[in-house]
């Protein structure tokens, strides 16, 4: 005897799916965008190294101090802050993806 699986076509299955894609779509955006202004030919990171080696250092020392923090950090926090801190920088990234996404389709650059 066999089964036969009925799919049910549900409209919110769709547009969960449709809005799932572009929040990855913005997010990759937001991540690749955020990469490519750091190490940009005028990036960020071109700005802060072209005040000369005492400007380039401090800029590159405050990072490597918040990465630190930022990785013991999770040492004083709960999963539950762990997971919204999750969630709260994934949303960021949606949200610069779509400024980026805007910024090409209204200037033509990022």
């Amino acid at each position: 005897m066999q089964q036969q699986i009925k799919l049910k076509a549900e409209p919110s299955a769709l547009f969960q799916t449709l809005f799932g894609f572009a929040l990855v779509s913005m997010v990759m955006l937001g991540i690749g965008g955020t990469i490519y202004k750091v190490v940009s030919h005028d990036g960020w990171l071109a700005r802060w190294l072209g005040h000369g080696l005492p400007g380039g250092t401090a800029a590159f020392g405050t990072l490597v101090v918040l990465g630190v923090l930022a990785w013991f950090s999770r040492l004083w926090t709960t999963h539950r802050t762990q997971g919204l801190l999750a969630d709260l920088i994934v949303y960021a990234f949606a949200l610069t993806g779509v400024v980026y996404a805007l910024r090409l389709w209204s200037v033509g650059v990022l």
